[in-house]
């Protein structure tokens, strides 16, 4: 099945923007059906909606990995070349020819096939895990880890089979240079985690109060909005498990859970998908139906997902500011608390099951858990069947408890149910970058915390457009890095920010 819709009017660059333009809608008229899967959508479309998207993405596959991909990225290579090497049409010939050699590794079928086990594994794993029921999710896990497999060995790879998928989220990234970045983070943490459990512990019990979910909304959304979150580009809904989606810059989603009796859990989900949002609503809207038309990588998006949530959100200053108006929505709640407090206990440090729960001291902790059983079911060094007992006995080596059932588990992410192999490290990667990123904001404007202690947001907010938003995809990760931070990935900036708060809360 081939794009026929291409015609022979304007430039071969025209020509080629035209019929990626026709692939971006396909894509995105996905995506709105998979948003609707994990918003709206009965529990009894799950078999037509696997068809309805296995269908589309083959179409867009097809499309893409077709002979006249090639003809055309041929046809516009030299014009692009002759408008400069950091021209926005030598990058989209260069980033589509990159995503082009690589997508056309996988088979149409495999591709259709791959989308429909996928669909049918997440509704079975958001049931399961309603029901606590491994046994029920196993068998779709099993298919899933069997894909991600498969399509590594389609893909090839040099030294290991996980940089293939490692790939797909962080272009260019190794499996070596994440386990290194990792083996500087685990001591430190490991052992400020330990410090810190010594020291005594902030006051929380007003967090398990009774939050109505209509104030835990409000709040987050007017925050998010100040922030620079556009609501008239965008909207929030509830889904089991929050995120971010796109239909173009216009069109920027995001979902959160509610919790009555743990606020923390909607708000700052609220705050971490808006920091997803925040980047794809500010991609230039030069790249608008074109492969450069979303953030740069998964490193780079999850740097704005938990800047926006801990660096700013979980802020003293920040919380200050705000404080007032979250007593004026919860008056009952927090008649008792001070600002200090209340900013003190939503960054308490307690080692706890939930990731997306977890504190920024122990964060990172949860994700290598996650990294190292990838790593083993990819090479085969350990089968599904045994990965909740292989998942609980590193949460006793890492975090020092042991899950109490698979829901809060093994089973409590969506991502290995959707194949989404190699995404969890740019999480803790992300944490990383979102360090380096602030600093250098920083450098350009040391004013930048008074204003956030005002409540303003636009300083910083515009010098992440201007620096990173902006440019979408147009640069690869490692030189994006180096444009925006002037050095690569670095560890020891997030480090030491942990340090500095940490040790101011807890006297370290």
């Amino acid at each position: 099945m081939e794009n026929q819709t291409d015609d022979a009017a304007g430039s071969a660059m025209d020509r080629l923007r035209r019929h990626l333009a026709e692939i971006s809608d396909v894509e995105k008229a996905a995506g709105v059906l998979g948003w609707d899967q994990q918003t709206y959508m009965p529990p009894g479309g799950a078999e037509h909606r696997a068809d309805q998207l296995a269908t589309l993405s083959r179409i867009a596959h097809t499309w893409f990995t077709g002979d006249t991909t090639r003809d055309l990225l041929d046809a516009a290579q030299a014009d692009a070349e002759a408008e400069g090497e950091d021209s926005d049409n030598a990058a989209i010939v260069r980033r589509n020819r990159r995503e082009y050699e690589i997508s056309r590794k996988l088979p149409n079928d495999f591709v259709a096939e791959m989308t429909h086990a996928s669909i049918l594994s997440n509704e079975a794993w958001q049931k399961a895990r309603r029901t606590d029921d491994f046994a029920l999710f196993r068998p779709h896990l099993e298919k899933m880890v069997d894909f991600a497999r498969r399509s590594a060995d389609l893909y090839g790879y040099e030294d290991h089979p996980y940089d293939a998928l490692l790939n797909l989220y962080e272009p260019e990234m190794k499996t070596a240079e994440v386990k290194a970045i990792f083996d500087v983070l685990r001591p430190a943490q490991v052992a400020m985690v330990k410090a810190i459990g010594e020291k005594p512990k902030p006051r929380t019990d007003f967090l398990a109060r009774d939050y109505p979910e209509t104030g835990q909304e409000n709040f987050g959304l007017k925050v998010v909005q100040d922030f620079g979150y556009d609501l008239s580009r965008g909207r929030l809904d509830i889904a089991p498990h929050p995120f971010e989606t796109d239909f173009g810059r216009n069109d920027v989603r995001i979902t959160t859970r509610y919790d009555r009796h743990m606020p923390t859990q909607a708000i700052y989900g609220i705050f971490h998908e808006a920091g997803h949002a925040m980047y794809e609503q500010n991609v230039s809207e030069r790249f608008s139906r074109t492969l450069l038309d979303s953030g740069a990588s998964m490193v780079f998006h999850e740097s704005q997902s938990r800047l926006w949530e801990n660096v700013i959100g979980r802020s003293r200053g920040v919380l200050t500011h705000y404080f007032p108006l979250l007593q004026e929505t919860f008056p009952e709640n927090l008649k008792d608390v001070t600002a200090e407090e209340f900013y003190r206990a939503v960054n308490v440090v307690k080692p706890s099951l939930i990731r997306v729960e977890a504190d920024e001291v122990t964060y990172n902790l949860h994700i290598m858990l996650r990294f190292e059983l990838e790593l083993a079911l990819i090479c085969g060094d350990l089968e599904v069947k045994d990965l909740p007992d292989a998942w609980a006995a590193k949460m006793r080596e890492y975090l020092g408890i042991t899950p109490p059932n698979d829901a809060d588990g093994v089973m409590q992410d969506t991502h290995w149910s959707s194949g989404s192999f190699g995404y969890f490290p740019t999480y803790a990667l992300g944490n990383v970058m979102s360090a380096q990123i602030f600093d250098t904001a920083l450098k350009a404007h040391p004013e930048i915390p008074d204003e956030l202690a005002r409540g303003k947001f636009d300083t910083l907010f515009h010098w992440l457009v201007n620096n990173l938003y902006v440019h979408g995809r147009k640069y690869l990760p490692k030189a994006l890095a180096q444009k925006v931070n002037g050095q690569p990935l670095d560890p020891h900036p997030y480090l030491a920010y942990l340090q500095q708060k940490y040790g101011d809360i807890y006297g370290l």
